[in-house]
C-alpha cells in the first residue's frame, strides 16, 4: 500500500493553506480534487488556488478543460490514478484537495466506472422534474440537481433494478494507504466565514468574471454546476438587484458545505480536525500528528 494524503472540508475553511504546509513537510505535491477547479477561467467563485499561493509546490488537474467541454467522474479517476501513480513513483507524496466527494471516492476507491458515450435522452420530462423524481427515490443522492446524464442513469438503475444507485457505487475497498483530513469549524462562524469570503470574492472582481460568462452565452455544465455564477446571472438580465442575488449565493454556499459535511461523515473515514483561525500553525500541527500516528 502506498500514501495518499487527502483534505477536504467545504470553501474558506483553510484546505489550501494546509495542504501547501502538508506538501512542504511530506515532500508532496498537489492534485486538484474539486469538478469545478477542472475548468479554465473559472477562478474567483470557485475559490481556485493562486499562483502566490502554490509556493512552487506542483499542483495537477488544474484547468485542464475549456468550459463547452465535458468532464465526467470517469475521467477524473483515470487522471487522478494516473497523477498518483506518478507521483508516488517519483517517491513522493499525493495530496489531493477538494470538496468533490465523488470525484476523491472514485480515484480513491474501487469505484467501477463506465464511460458515458454516445448519450441519448431517454425520458421526455425537464431536467428538474426527474430531479425531484430521483430526491423521492433516493434523498441522499449526491448527482448534482443539473447532471441530467447521471440523473436518467440513476433513475434507468432504480426502474431495472429497484435499487438506489447510490448503493451499487459505493465502494469500500481503498487502492492506497490514505489518510483523510476534514477540517471543520464551528458551524455559526463559518457560516459566517463563508458570508464574508462572497463578499471578498465580489472585491476580487467575481461580478465581472461572472458577467464575461454570462455575455459568451455559453450554458454548459462547467458554467451551471458552481455556485457563484448562475446567480448572477438574474442581475445581469435586470431580474434581480445585485444585493439579492449575492445573498442567494451566500445561501446555496452555506447549504452546500452542510451538504459536503453529511456526505463525507457517511460515506468515508475522515479525521476531523477543528480549525485554529487564529493560530492556523495549531491545526497544521494536529494534522501531521494525525498522518503520522497511523
Amino acid at each position: 500500500m502506498k500514501q495518499v494524503i487527502c483534505i477536504v472540508g467545504p470553501t474558506g475553511v483553510g484546505k489550501t493553506k494546509l495542504s501547501i504546509a502538508l506538501a512542504k513537510k511530506y515532500n508532496g505535491e498537489i492534485i486538484n480534487a474539486d469538478s469545478t477547479q477542472i475548468y479554465k477561467g473559472l477562478d474567483i467563485a470557485t475559490a481556485k488556488v493562486k499562483e502566490a499561493e502554490k509556493e512552487n509546490i506542483p499542483h495537477y488537474l488544474f484547468d485542464i478543460k475549456e468550459l463547452d467541454e465535458n468532464y465526467t467522474v470517469f475521467d477524473y479517476q483515470k487522471d487522478a490514478r494516473k497523477k498518483i501513480e506518478e507521483i508516488l513513483s517519483r517517491k513522493k507524496t499525493p495530496i489531493l484537495v477538494g470538496g468533490t466527494g465523488l470525484y476523491i471516492k472514485a480515484a480513491l476507491y474501487n469505484y467501477e466506472l463506465e464511460e458515458e458515450a454516445n448519450y441519448i435522452s431517454s425520458y421526455p420530462e425537464d431536467t428538474s422534474t426527474l430531479y425531484q423524481r430521483l430526491l423521492q427515490i433516493d434523498p441522499n443522492t449526491q448527482i448534482h440537481p443539473h447532471n441530467r446524464k447521471r440523473i436518467e442513469r440513476a433513475l434507468r438503475y432504480y426502474e431495472a433494478t429497484g435499487k438506489r444507485l447510490s448503493e451499487k457505487e459505493q465502494a469500500n475497498t481503498l487502492l492506497y494507504e490514505v489518510v483523510v483530513i476534514g477540517l471543520t469549524m464551528n458551524r455559526t462562524a463559518l457560516y459566517d466565514r463563508i458570508n464574508q469570503r462572497v463578499d471578498h470574492m465580489v472585491e476580487e472582481g467575481l461580478v465581472e468574471e461572472a458577467k464575461k460568462l454570462y455575455d459568451r452565452q455559453l450554458r454548459s455544465k462547467a458554467i451551471m454546476t458552481p455556485i457563484g455564477y448562475k446567480e448572477l446571472f438574474p442581475y445581469f438580465e435586470g431580474t434581480f438587484p445585485l444585493d439579492v442575488c449575492l445573498d442567494k449565493i451566500k445561501q446555496h454556499s452555506r447549504n452546500y458545505a452542510k451538504r459536503q459535511y453529511t456526505w463525507f461523515s457517511h460515506q468515508m473515514e475522515v479525521n476531523w480536525l477543528e480549525v485554529n483561525l487564529n493560530h492556523f500553525e495549531y491545526t497544521i500541527e494536529e494534522a501531521c500528528k494525525i498522518i503520522e500516528n497511523r
